[in-house]
């Protein structure tokens, strides 16, 4: 079993070691939560790209591979996303565990202190990141944007999303919508990093096979030069409503798109999240759901059908792949099916192998490092860090009629449409 280590580093700043030395490798996560705000959303995405690329000690592309070579192929990555009504930013890195290097140098104190000069020291030149480096940043930003609405299944979801979540934080774009990105000036982007250091609730993730403690030791020192303001990171959870907001839209479309958001009030933070997980495995959550095996497998109405839920937030998206002729008809047993479920026609057999979706699915976060991070990400706010182990455990637990209950408490609240504008391929 990993062994786990938390520690406050100072305010608003946790640190969490996971040991396991049955990997041979190690990860090392330093992730900023800031809320999501539209007018800074844009600036703040871009930092940890910009930080990713250099800093005042490896100050260019050539330096930094070096660099990474010496540490036997270390690898360092950046990302922006969200996490309920949070941004997070996020600048990771690995390599290969210490008992593997032939000489005496270790792997994981030297990568963390590459990381600490990028966040801490970066290349900063008359009070500018470099005009390449921003271009070049805000260039491949655009492209990721691009990369989302060519991607048809993730850019209905996300038009959902936006529609259903227009006046909360997290129905703003992670990168801050193409709009904010173009107008960004580079004079915005030293004091977006000034406030992300300042202001950014900060969780720092080591993982794998590594000394957590000389890692840990490390980042605190840095962080203590740093005049800390934590923002409160809250996330909305708002109970259904009897309105649906609704929105249909066209393009030279193959394959019509329908996604239909739904609300509880349940989160990662209510006793009957494990039922509420677990319900919408039942639903669409696997391929053995009601989903998938009526609406696409029996009644044929769907390329593919499923759904997602988001414990943050406590919303429901049922994601489904629709010619247009088959629209009303899709719509149709997507809601018969949950109704279904509401009223407590669900088998053992169903149930059984929901939970052994979920169970097998926790079990498979602990075979991978990047799957690691993203779970103790996600852990941030939960009342108390749990393993894959201690979720799988939750769902062994939960009862049939805590499914029913939790089916009752989740209401339709948008719906999008993408159909095939007029000479599309349908």
């Amino acid at each position: 079993m990993p062994e786990l280590e938390q520690t406050a580093l100072g305010n608003g700043i946790r640190f969490l070691g996971v040991r396991d030395p049955k990997f041979k490798t190690f990860r090392i996560s330093v992730n900023f939560f800031l809320p999501m705000k539209k007018d800074r959303a844009a600036a703040t995405a871009m930092i940890p790209f910009l930080l990713s690329r250099a800093s005042h000690k490896y100050p260019d592309f050539s330096a930094m591979s070096k660099k990474m070579a010496d540490l036997y192929g270390a690898v360092v990555t950046a990302e922006a996303s969200k996490l309920g009504d949070a941004q997070v930013l996020t600048l990771s890195a690995g390599g290969i565990s210490d008992r593997y290097v032939l000489s005496q140098e270790k792997i994981s104190y030297e990568l963390a202190n590459v990381l600490c000069g990028m966040i801490f020291d970066p290349l900063i030149e008359n009070g500018l990141f470099p005009k390449d480096g921003f271009e070049q940043e805000k260039r491949q930003s655009l492209e990721r944007m691009d990369a989302e609405y060519n991607d048809k299944r993730t850019y209905a979801l996300l038009q959902c999303q936006k529609l259903m979540l227009s006046n909360e934080p997290a129905g703003i774009d992670r990168f801050g919508g193409r709009s904010a990105v173009e107008a960004l000036r580079p004079e915005e982007l030293v004091p977006a990093w000034k406030e992300i250091l300042r202001n950014s609730k900060i969780e720092l993730l080591s993982l794998g096979d590594c000394d957590p403690q000389a890692i840990c030791s490390g980042f605190q020192k840095a962080f203590s030069g740093i005049h800390r303001e934590p923002e409160t990171c809250d996330t909305i959870v708002r109970a259904p409503s009897e309105k649906i907001l609704e929105k249909t839209e066209k393009q030279n479309v193959a394959q019509g798109k329908l996604v239909m958001g739904l609300r509880s009030a349940i989160n990662l933070q209510s006793p009957e999240w494990p039922a509420m997980a677990l319900m919408n495995t039942v639903f669409g959550g696997s391929p053995s759901s009601k989903l998938f095996l009526n609406v696409r497998e029996k009644l044929s109405l769907c390329y593919y059908c499923s759904s997602l839920f988001d414990s943050m937030k406590g919303t429901m998206f049922v994601q489904s792949g629709v010619e247009t002729k088959n629209f009303e008809a899709a719509q149709a047993e997507i809601e018969h099916q949950m109704s279904e479920m509401k009223k407590g026609n669900i088998t053992e057999e169903e149930i059984s192998s929901a939970k052994l979706t979920m169970e097998n699915s926790y079990r498979t976060v602990m075979d991978s490092l990047w799957s690691l991070e993203n779970w103790y990400v996600g852990q941030t706010y939960a009342p108390k860090i749990k393993t894959p182990l201690d979720y799988a455990e939750q769902i062994s637990k939960v009862k049939s009629e805590e499914i029913v209950k939790a089916a009752q408490k989740i209401q339709p609240a948008a719906i999008y449409r993408l159909t095939s504008s007029e000479g599309a391929k349908s």
